[in-house]
């Protein structure tokens, strides 16, 4: 099946929390070439990766309010009047939340009932598509994993995504409130935290590679992930917010084939070098304690049910997504190195 979401978005109200972030902030830039009317909320946390820098070419095309989403009274008011909420807000970094379990209960739980009531008391038409997360899953029983997978996350950062994702599904259930969920894989592109090394790998790897740095790959570099450039994770909210046939349900993202950590490192360098970007190299390391406790080991999904249902399928192949990422940090390097 294929949809389509050609004028869906024109004229449309249309509010992103997590909007100044780096998924949020490349899906607010396409809404507003879209035509639709958008907000973003943002609380701008220092580390978590919000840069106002990241909406600069439609900066004054669209709103931005700057309040945190633990802010009940104020989600009461900024969801009302809007056609569509695309849920991006979170704690994200796995190491984080086992440093400091309470705040990602607060933000990935809490926080999550909060936006929920918000619409079901002031909004209750709203359409809302949650970003969710392959961390929900913990370590594989089969590959690739589908969404029938047994849930069963390694660490704080799972345990409380998966609950903000059911509660989404049962105010869908329960309230009406329209809502779907994406289990998003290692998304990686332009406009990602580039600071420090908490919210994944692949941003972090890239910045090693610009800077001529030895990339640490830890255990013997053939661990297996997929990765989804930005803008097919963007193309994949778009066509689940239109559809009423997401309501309620949940879907994988992913890509194939997937790749060891150790071809990524090796496809990341090629680029970086034929870019004249970077001259880096990696190393293998042992796993650090901290690491080792929640790491997942081999990990794709199977998202044969987004394509049949939505007709997505990932279309920026690895070395593509790369470069067009190295060309993006090139050429605006000091807005993200130190800055957000």
């Amino acid at each position: 099946m294929m949809v389509s979401y050609d004028g869906s978005f024109k004229g449309k109200r249309v509010l992103i929390t997590g909007g100044l972030g780096f998924i949020g902030s490349n899906l607010a830039i396409r809404l507003v070439d879209l035509g639709a009317d958008v907000l973003l909320v943002d609380s701008l946390i220092p580390d978590y990766g919000g840069n106002l820098f990241n909406i600069e070419p439609v900066r004054d095309r669209l709103k931005v309010n700057i309040t945190d989403v633990r802010d009940a009274n104020g989600m009461n008011w900024l969801v009302r009047g809007q056609d569509y909420l695309f849920n991006l807000a979170g704690q994200i970094s796995h190491v984080d939340s086992m440093l400091d379990p309470y705040t990602d209960l607060d933000i990935n739980c809490r926080a999550q009932l909060s936006i929920l009531e918000a619409c079901r008391h002031n909004n209750p038409d709203i359409k809302v598509v949650y970003a969710s997360t392959r961390q929900v899953y913990g370590a594989p029983q089969y590959l690739p994993v589908d969404e029938e997978h047994i849930l069963r996350p390694v660490d704080v950062n799972g345990i409380n995504k998966m609950a903000g994702e059911w509660y989404h599904i049962l105010y869908n259930n329960v309230y009406g409130i329209r809502a779907v969920s994406l289990r998003l894989t290692n998304t990686y592109g332009p406009r990602q935290l580039m600071k420090h090394n908490r919210q994944g790998f692949v941003a972090w790897f890239i910045r090693q590679a610009m800077d001529n740095e030895q990339i640490q790959l830890f255990g013997d570099g053939k661990q297996v992930r997929d990765l989804n450039y930005v803008d097919d994770v963007v193309e994949a909210m778009l066509l689940a917010a239109v559809y009423e046939g997401t309501n309620g349900r949940i879907f994988n993202l992913g890509n194939a084939p997937p790749v060891t950590l150790l071809d990524f490192v090796q496809t990341l360098l090629n680029v970086c070098q034929r870019a004249g970007r970077g001259q880096g190299g990696f190393q293998l390391m042992p796993f650090p304690t901290e690491k080792k406790r929640i790491d997942i080991g081999d990990y794709y999904a199977d998202y044969g049910k987004i394509r049949r249902i939505l007709g997505w399928e990932p279309q920026v192949p690895l070395e593509d997504g790369l470069r067009r990422t190295i060309d993006y940090y090139s050429q605006y390097r000091q807005q993200y190195w130190d800055s957000n």
